[in-house]
């Protein structure tokens, strides 16, 4: 192997010799090699890793509500199942933060479901797909029914009640799996692969179709609880030919101005206390209102609840639909006997009201990003490929926060949904053959971080990512020469830094790979960014301050071209990809 750095070459010896300490890195830098490219310390036996062969009528990945309602509901619908998560069930991404469930019940309301849509999609600005909207609020009320025999309404933890009806079906369960390939042959799923974080082991699973109920992503931000949220599901999908959307749109999140990176202490709140039900109220909330207020004005902000702005001097900004303007906190008087009404907007839990911004940064809106649905069974563009929760793209809320509990929600029902659609898939197709061929150039993929003998830590390259991608200027408030000058680090990132990423255990291998989809999710959010010349719900473009419905009355989707490329379309509010209409 020899290493080169501008016109300086070293062998691999000479660079192991000089990598051994201090003078050696010094050395290092003085012939041009960063001191971050660094030899690969391997601890595990690369000849001792083993593989493993699993199969299932449909595989479900990820195990928070999305997944738990896919796997039982795939099961009862007698198909073969088989749930793989990279944590542990009922306690992977989100899900044991949120403790806000929506459940539309029309004798607890006077607003009637086509109502609360045409709400939602007011608020929403149009950028919702109503379908998806109607489905959530549809199913909701069977989607509790369910959790409430299972006891999730017993306690803050949800592993015990996740658990309940996974044992009672005897559905296998393999956790602390990270999931790195969707596989498909002959244009159709036809499984995935993937490795243990605890055992030196690779994993291939086939199967007759997949659920991928990953989560969204973000770029590891300090404050809020989505360090394990990489993106993974939207990648792998885009990897083998599928469609991806929603990635120019932010989520608002703040964290308190107080230990900032502090996760437990800005929301521990939500984590102590145990779920309940969140009725009928549409908001316009978690957008950029913040992060503009910040940009024109400086910090510290000082915010009530979501929604309500108690920063003064501020003028223009994103825009607001005035009838969702608040006058007063949430939960006001149509709150239902017996409802509870958790508040996830705004300044976190027991903090005084001094924010600061970027907590979820690289995270949309939810349901707002990942997967391109082609109808309202949560099937992706890929035969036998369908996804669920924050993996679809479903726009069930369209591109800002429209109603509390409504995302814990539409995971369950989205769960459930895409669980019956995959199952009858199921019924009639054989499974795919994975050629010995296939694996093999799977595993050297997967593991190829830890053969390498020097290289970047993930670590990094993620923290040099996070500079890049988090800044206000940046992520937030957007122009054109800031989103160019950001994508040309990212591909920097990209085409040098992410193909010599280094791991010398099973962890760091895991990092790898979360570091490698991080650096592409970058790269989608900063195109589509450019490419939506407007402002609208949770995007703002400085540039383009207002909204343009003649050319913008549509949502960006993303694609892996034929030359390998990342190509952009656009697909109209009121149609699905094939461009047939949009019909509640």
């Amino acid at each position: 192997m020899t290493i080169q750095s501008g016109i300086n070459k070293i062998t691999r010896r000479n660079f192991l010799a000089l990598a051994g300490g201090t003078v050696g890195m010094a050395a290092l830098a003085s012939m041009g090699v960063p001191a971050s490219f660094i030899e690969n310390n391997l601890e595990i036996d690369l000849d001792k890793i083993d593989h493993q062969e699993n199969e299932a009528d449909v595989l479900v990945i990820g195990g928070g509500m999305a997944g738990l309602f896919a796997a039982v509901k795939a099961h009862d619908a007698g198909a073969k199942v088989m749930l793989v998560s990279k944590g542990s069930l009922g306690s992977s991404g989100q899900t044991p933060f949120a403790k806000g469930i929506f459940a539309y019940d029309k004798d607890l309301t006077n607003v009637s479901l086509d109502e609360f849509v045409d709400q939602v999609s007011r608020s929403a600005i149009g950028t919702n797909n109503p379908v998806y909207t109607k489905q959530m609020a549809e199913h909701s009320l069977a989607r509790v029914t369910d959790l409430r025999e299972w006891g999730f309404f017993d306690s803050p933890l949800y592993n015990n009640s996740f658990n309940k009806p996974i044992k009672e079906r005897n559905i296998p369960v393999m956790e602390r799996i990270t999931i790195t390939h969707l596989i498909k042959e002959n244009d159709r799923i036809a499984g995935a692969a993937g490795f243990s974080v605890d055992e030196e082991k690779v994993h291939f699973f086939n199967a007759k179709s997949v659920i991928l109920c990953t989560g969204a992503g973000g770029f590891k931000p300090n404050g809020f609880p989505i360090c394990d949220l990489t993106h993974d599901g939207t990648v792998m999908a885009y990897n083998i030919g599928a469609k991806v959307t929603g990635k120019e749109w932010n989520d608002g999140h703040p964290g308190q101005s107080i230990n900032a990176a502090s996760c437990f202490d800005g929301w521990h709140g939500m984590f102590e206390r145990k779920p309940g039900l969140t009725s009928v109220e549409i908001h316009h909330d978690l957008g950029v209102d913040m992060n503009y207020m910040a940009y024109m004005n400086g910090n510290p902000l000082q915010m009530g609840p979501p929604g309500m702005n108690n920063q003064k001097g501020s003028t223009g900004g994103p825009y607001r639909p005035e009838e969702f303007s608040r006058k007063e906190p949430p939960g006001g008087d149509n709150k239902p006997p017996g409802r509870e009404q958790p508040k996830e907007g705004g300044a976190p839990p027991g903090m005084g009201g001094t924010v600061v911004g970027g907590s979820s940064a690289g995270m949309s809106i939810h349901k707002s990003e990942g997967l391109v649905p082609i109808n309202d069974k949560c099937e992706s563009t890929i035969p036998g490929l369908y996804a669920a929760g924050d993996a679809l793209g479903s726009y069930m809320a369209g591109a800002i926060y429209t109603q509390i509990g409504s995302s814990l929600a539409g995971s369950a029902v989205q769960g459930a949904v895409a669980a019956e659609a995959a199952a009858k898939y199921s019924k009639y197709i054989e499974f795919q053959n994975i050629s010995k061929n296939v694996m093999n150039k799977i595993e050297e993929e997967i593991l190829a971080p830890l053969k390498r003998d020097a290289g970047y830590s993930p670590a990094w390259v993620t923290q040099t990512l996070q500079g890049i991608m988090i800044p206000n200027f940046v992520l937030y408030i957007k122009k054109e020469s800031m989103l160019k000058a950001a994508l040309a680090y990212i591909e920097e990132l990209r085409d040098h830094h992410m193909p010599m990423l280094k791991a010398a255990d099973m962890h760091e291998l895991r990092l790898a790979h979360e570091t490698r989809n991080m650096i592409l999710s970058a790269e989608m959010k900063l195109k589509a960014s450019i490419m939506r010349t407007e402002s609208r719900c949770s995007h703002y473009r400085l540039d383009y301050p207002d909204m343009d419905n003649e050319n913008w009355q549509a949502w960006i989707n993303i694609y892996k071209g034929s030359d390998e490329t990342m190509q952009f379309e656009k697909q109209p509010f009121d149609s699905w990809p094939n461009g047939k209409r949009i019909i509640v």
